[in-house]
């Protein structure tokens, strides 16, 4: 088989398009690198969608830990510590066998036991958790001049928070932001190590890697491709960050726009 055809059979195979067997002996680097790159798709998936759904309850949270009512600062305190203060990997197993055990009570959490969408709610409340933890803190750094600013002129509620507050905190947030984006995407390959299975092999990046590591019993060759996979994705995350940032500081002088700085988690 030729390289063009193995893209063909395997290049959406995580997606259950093409070949359904994996290879089994001889393996090829080309073989390697289009099923690792095929995994990569589930990645990219659980990583986009619960970034951009963890965004809007990140803010909330944020705005609702911010809010001098009880209500809604202590349960965004709750929801925030719950998230950020237990593992995200214990997060997976505890999920899956919640909505293991809602299925049995409605046939309507049956889908919540896939990893498409019950993996995707887990890390969506994490990254949001984590997210309003971030927000919280540009909103405790907005100069109080800005809101003086912003009183003089009358804005008050729903005005003042969309064309002083929301912007200023983007601004502020919008570095560390970045690095939480990175780390969501680096997280998901803890999602088919954990309690959600893989349907008919079709895993993620990892997964394949970790197939081809234990068939060949040469980890040195599919976890590099699994890496390169991932720095490669990392620069796009930072090319796009870095113009939404630019954008967000479009009104200061170059010389002040602050430039994202790389801060990895190595754990959470």
């Amino acid at each position: 088989m030729t390289c063009m055809e193995t893209i063909q059979a395997y290049g959406l195979r995580s997606l259950g398009y093409g070949e359904r067997l994996l290879p089994r002996n001889d393996f090829t680097l080309c073989e390697q690198f289009t099923l690792i790159g095929s995994g990569m798709l589930w990645n990219i998936y659980f990583g986009v969608i619960a970034l951009i759904a963890g965004f809007v309850l990140a803010v909330a949270l944020a705005v609702g830990k911010y809010s001098q009512r009880a209500l809604p600062n202590q349960v965004a305190r709750w929801f925030i510590f719950l998230f950020r203060g237990s593992p995200l990997f214990i997060q997976f197993f505890f999920g899956y066998f919640c909505f293991l055990s809602l299925k049995s009570v409605s046939p309507f959490f049956d889908s919540f036991t896939s990893a498409w969408l019950g993996a995707l709610v887990v890390l969506f409340f994490n990254t949001a958790a984590y997210s309003a933890e971030i927000f919280y803190g540009a909103l405790l750094s907005i100069p109080k001049g800005d809101i003086e600013a912003a009183d003089a002129y009358g804005m008050t509620g729903w005005t003042r928070f969309k064309r002083v507050t929301f912007p200023t905190m983007l601004r502020l947030a919008w570095p560390g932001y970045t690095n939480e984006a990175i780390f969501l995407f680096h997280a998901t390959t803890l999602v088919f190590f954990s309690g959600f299975p893989a349907l008919r092999q079709q895993g993620d990046a990892l997964y394949y890697a970790n197939y081809f590591a234990d068939k060949t019993f040469n980890p040195f060759v599919p976890y590099p491709i699994l890496a390169m996979y991932f720095i490669i994705l990392t620069l796009i995350v930072i090319t796009l960050f870095g113009v939404a940032n630019r954008r967000l500081n479009r009104h200061l002088p170059g010389a002040t726009i602050k430039k994202l700085k790389i801060r990895p988690n190595l754990i959470r």
